[in-house]
């Protein structure tokens, strides 16, 4: 029997079953729950509108229905272009309920993506903001399959028009676009036809970021969003103790299931505001007291930069998790240190439908002696995570190779990619393209990327281990380190850094502070001072767009 077949971490972290029984056979089984457990309670909270769950019955019964009678048809694509207002969720239960598939798409895609996205998932119904539409797919749209386009503004649902977000916003009709309230309204009061969904049924498409190649279409099926939500609530503690703030954006899959899924699962309310600033959130932390947020290691240290931030706002929050950029153990420590509140490590992918492993609430993670990386935490129950060589054998406990997973949380495949599939899922397990070991006692700690590791005169090194040591240095906000080439090493080892505002360091002295630290291999040759670090909307760091800068 191997380690992978005993899988220890099952046995310390006993509280929690090793199998899950999926409590529901699908998305929409699962909102109905809720809803029939507290039908008046907030379902979503934005600025100082609130939608109950009733409510938000209603209005997806209203767009399911007026989408049904202008020939949506069980098992078409709905795609969503929105930021994070209510309309979004909305838009997502209304898909379930006529029996169709949501279609995520990031709103700062621009025109050549978004016209990629449209036709690769042949959507035939397009949700967006007034503004969205205005700026992009209004020259899109006649070129796909698209033959209904309801379109929405950032105003609604609330009336505390907030300057720092909604400057200049007004609203606006355009030809050929069918105003989204007043669809609402003329089907309100109509309930669509009873829909059967099964857990192998694809709930959403969410398409990967493309970094090597065109994007894919995950598909994340109901059985998987049923899965992952469970696991947030009960791994995570999601929505246990009060509201769950939307710090990522909903589009992406931390949003739709650490925000979405998990509140209708719960139930629990969900708090949004539009789109990430700062400033704003604070504010929100302090007007709505949410218990729960996820979001990515970045966006928590904006919050910490934001003039004014005190313990205060962090104060109502039982549960913290960072998922979707790494966590640097200095990271860990400035965070506790300014709010008081353990931020906890999660990892997972589009592919995994968010998490494939989890540190369990309440236990910090453990940061490796020999790399000085943090744990992403332990297998989530039911899943199987592999350290694999190229070759697809399993390596040995604690020894370095591709992290692969199997579990109720990985998609069924690439939509309409066959290929792609069989490559990225050979069996139904994802190779997720990151590299890292695992521990006897089940924790698992990533390395990078295997497209990002750096070949300096033969040997290896990990940007994501100079990055770890350089986030020591009181004076680095946050950093970003490339191979570049060289004449003489084949490849050099360069970091693009960002500072702590009003601190001060020069590249000099940065490469000093890495030189005294690592092996001479691996220590910066050159540092380059940058205001902000290129990142997604998400949060992660696009190392991509500073290859080959200077």
């Amino acid at each position: 029997m191997s380690d992978y077949d005993e899988r220890p971490w099952l046995a310390r972290y006993g509280d929690q079953p090793a199998d899950y029984e999926i409590e529901f056979g699908d998305a929409l089984s699962m909102f109905r729950a809720g809803l029939a457990r507290d039908p008046s309670g907030d379902a979503l909270r934005y600025f100082d509108g609130v939608v109950s769950r009733r409510e938000l019955d209603e209005l997806s019964d209203a767009l399911a229905s007026g989408l049904l009678a202008n020939g949506f048809a069980p098992g078409d694509r709905l795609a969503v272009y929105l930021q994070n207002v209510p309309q979004f969720v909305i838009a997502m239960v209304a898909a379930w309920k006529a029996g169709g598939i949501m279609v995520s798409i990031n709103p700062m895609s621009r025109a050549r993506e978004l016209s990629y996205l449209l036709q690769d998932s042949g959507a035939t119904v397009l949700v967006s903001l007034e503004s969205l539409y205005d700026q992009v797919a209004r020259d899109v749209v006649p070129g796909t399959d698209v033959r209904l386009v309801l379109t929405t503004s950032e105003l609604e649902f609330q009336t505390r028009d907030d300057e720092r977000l909604f400057a200049g916003v007004s609203r606006q009709r355009h030809e050929g676009t069918t105003d989204l309230g007043e669809f609402l309204a003329e089907h309100r009061g109509q309930t669509p036809p009873p829909v059967q969904l099964g857990p192998d049924d694809v709930a959403f498409l969410t398409y990967t970021s493309g970094t090597t190649g065109v994007p894919k279409g995950a598909m994340n099926t109901h059985r998987n969003v049923v899965f992952t939500a469970q696991v947030y609530r009960d791994w995570v503690h999601a929505g246990r103790d009060g509201a769950i703030f939307g710090i990522a954006p909903l589009f992406h899959i931390t949003g739709l299931i650490g925000h979405i899924a998990v509140s209708m699962l719960v139930p629990a309310p969900l708090v949004l505001a539009y789109r990430f600033e700062p400033q704003v959130v604070l504010d929100a932390f302090l007007e709505h007291r949410p218990a729960f947020t996820i979001g990515a290691i970045t966006a928590f240290s904006a919050l910490l930069n934001a003039p004014g931030v005190s313990r205060d706002h962090f104060s109502s929050f039982t549960s913290i998790y960072s998922g979707g950029a790494p966590i640097s153990p200095a990271a860990e420590r400035r965070f506790l240190e300014a709010t008081g509140k353990q931020v906890h490590n999660a990892y997972g992918l589009t592919e995994t439908t968010s998490p494939m492993t989890v540190t369990p609430f309440g236990s910090p993670s453990p940061v490796d002696p020999e790399s000085g990386a943090l744990s992403v935490g332990v297998p989530a129950p039911s899943t199987v995570v592999r350290i694999q060589d190229d070759d697809g054998k399993d390596l040995p406990l604690g020894e370095v190779g591709e992290i692969v997973a199997e579990g109720p949380q990985v998609v069924a495949g690439y939509w309409g990619k066959p290929e792609e599939t069989a490559a990225n899922l050979p069996g139904g397990a994802l190779k997720s393209g990151d590299v890292g070991f695992m521990t006897p006692e089940g924790w698992v700690f990533i390395v990078d990327r295997k497209k990002d590791m750096i070949n300096a005169s033969g040997y290896k090194v990990w940007p994501r281990e100079v990055e770890d040591v350089l986030a020591e240095h009181p004076a680095v906000r946050e950093s970003a380190v490339v191979g570049v080439p060289d004449e003489k090493r084949g490849e050099t080892v360069r970091a693009f850094v960002s500072l702590v505002p009003g601190a001060s360091a020069t590249p000099e002295e940065l490469i000093a502070h890495c030189k005294e630290r690592m092996a001479a291999y691996k220590y910066p040759r050159s540092v380059v001072l940058v205001d902000e670090l290129p990142k997604t909307v998400t949060g992660k760091i696009l190392r991509r767009e500073l290859r080959g800068g200077s």
